[in-house]
């Protein structure tokens, strides 16, 4: 039995050079623009029954497109594919639109429209957000704390001032969390919740003032100002690689010019030495 020939390296350069090409990451791009606006149009039953088996097709096409994508990288990188989150979670999001349409799994087809999601790994800018998220997420751990305790204390506060009157805002600590965070929110906070609290307790201001200072505007900017702030360092360390990286290109060009001219001095001598000769 004959053994199938390896493919050329200049065969794989080429296809990776494809791979990782702009043209390539733009039609991708397109690809999944174009897939979200067929999974949106499936949920309109007057679409589907007009054009229904098009966009079944078309999602059917779409999913075989990504498929061939990630079997491509998969093939080109090895091991080192896995090695990259962002090739994970496209590779999860892809294998999660191949779980069949029947069975226990069907209710995991609506997750379908999880493929748009593949935009943030494709999008250099939607990526840098949510890494800076994600790098933001030790210190929110901590802010967390600090507003589920503020939480705790705030709902056994409110369960026993309010709870006898307003048993089903505050009754329990789950229903005083409950209403706080509708508070924190400003959800119809004041004509919903605390102007009919203020008719049986006028003083009832007294404690949602503070708590809306102290959650909304002091807690609440500090997720906003941890989001930021690890933008600005994600940015600053993006543009000193890139500022590393062209001083290395810069060093290895003088290098190569001085080689190039020490080798064109040589070739001068010889001449000469030949002409002398």
């Amino acid at each position: 039995m004959e053994l199938a020939r390896p493919m050329p390296l200049g065969t794989t350069a080429k296809l990776r050079g494809v791979v990782e090409s702009r043209g390539f990451q733009y039609t991708i791009t397109a690809i999944i623009v174009l897939n979200a606006l067929t999974l949106g149009l499936e949920t309109s039953p007057a679409v589907m029954g007009a054009v229904g088996p098009a966009l079944l097709f078309l999602d059917a096409a779409f999913l075989w497109v990504f498929t061939i994508e990630i079997g491509l990288k998969l093939w080109l990188y090895r091991a080192r594919f896995f090695r990259d989150g962002w090739n994970n979670f496209d590779f999860l999001i892809v294998a999660v639109a191949w779980l069949p349409a029947a069975g226990p799994l069907s209710v995991l087809r609506a997750l379908r429209i999880m493929r748009v999601l593949r935009l943030i790994s494709v999008v250099p800018q939607m990526r840098s957000v949510v890494s800076a998220l994600f790098r933001a997420l030790p210190g929110m751990g901590s802010i967390v704390a600090v507003l589920g305790l503020i939480f705790y204390v705030a709902a056994v506060m409110a369960t026993k001032l309010f709870g006898a009157a307003f048993p089903e805002w505050f009754g329990s600590i789950g229903a005083s969390m409950f209403s706080l965070f509708q508070v924190m929110t400003l959800e119809s906070w004041s004509m919903g919740i605390v102007r009919p609290v203020m008719e049986v307790y006028p003083s009832a201001w007294a404690f949602f003032v503070p708590f809306i200072v102290i959650t909304t505007f002091s807690v609440l900017n500090l997720f906003i100002a941890l989001i930021v702030n690890s933008m600005q360092s994600l940015q600053a360390e993006t543009k000193d690689s890139l500022r590393a990286e062209a001083v290395i290109a810069h060093d290895e060009r003088e290098i190569l010019l001085r080689h190039i001219e020490s080798l064109t001095e040589e070739v001068r001598q010889l001449r000469r030495s030949a002409r002398n000769a």
